[in-house]
């Protein structure tokens, strides 16, 4: 670990990519890098979300780029890293944020549907980690964040197949923080519990709002762990709930 980390440079207007910025936790996410005065690059499939998530973002006063992009398909997370990089010349946190869920069982998910997850909830992940590690070392180092779930170990009856491939980025979360170690790359996931979120309520719309997290309180976590008082903690996963 170098003395002075990406994590320190945060305080100073670092550059902080954050997948599913469209919405929800994506969105509160980009708002609390941004209220620090952090440059956001938000990506998202959807424009008119990710149009909304830069005008929040820029009416309190805060810097945010969007890159409109399917992390689910191949090649596009790539894209809008090596995109980023070209116009800032660094990435120093990488938030992946995107997620998909179904709340299916084994007997009702069709293979298209398991694809679909994977190619959202694990290969993006591993894609995106992939594309801006280079960049990092060659930078002396950073932060990449994976929002896993309380599901991965714990999972709502008929999300078998989300529970498991949350549970995946807990265990690529820990591994890469080993081989991120010597680079001064740090990695995290965090694993939130219901969250306020159209996630939640597609499935759940009876969830009781009073056990829900908020949104801001992800954010606040994963901003917590680009900081440089938890760079000795990489490797971890943390769990948030109520």
């Amino acid at each position: 670990m170098t003395s002075k980390t990406p994590a320190d440079k945060a305080a100073g207007g670092a550059v902080v990519v954050v997948t599913g910025g469209g919405r929800g936790i994506g969105r509160a996410i980009g708002e609390r890098f941004a209220a620090t005065g952090q440059q956001v690059v938000a990506t998202a499939r959807t424009a008119s979300e990710l149009r909304e998530t830069k005008a929040a973002i820029e009416r309190a006063g805060g810097k945010c780029q969007v890159e409109t992009a399917n992390v689910g398909a191949a090649g596009e997370v790539e894209a809008v890293i090596a995109r980023t990089a070209e116009r800032f010349g660094r990435i120093d946190v990488l938030v992946n944020n995107a997620g998909a869920a179904l709340l299916n069982s084994i007997e009702e998910l069709v293979p298209a549907q398991f694809a679909m997850l994977m190619s959202v909830n694990v290969e993006a992940v591993y894609r995106g980690c992939r594309a801006v590690w280079p960049i990092m070392r060659k930078q002396g180092g950073g932060v990449i964040v994976n929002i896993s779930s309380v599901a991965s170990i714990d999972a709502f009856e008929g999300f078998t197949a989300y529970g498991a491939s949350k549970a995946w980025v807990n265990a690529w979360t820990k591994f890469l923080a080993d081989e991120g170690r010597p680079l001064g790359i740090r990695v995290f996931a965090v694993a939130p519990g219901a969250v306020e979120t159209r996630m939640l309520r597609e499935p759940f719309p009876a969830f009781p709002a009073d056990q829900a997290l908020q949104p801001s309180d992800v954010a606040d976590v994963v901003y917590c762990l680009s900081q440089p008082a938890c760079r000795y903690a990489t490797g971890q996963t943390v769990f948030v709930k109520k």
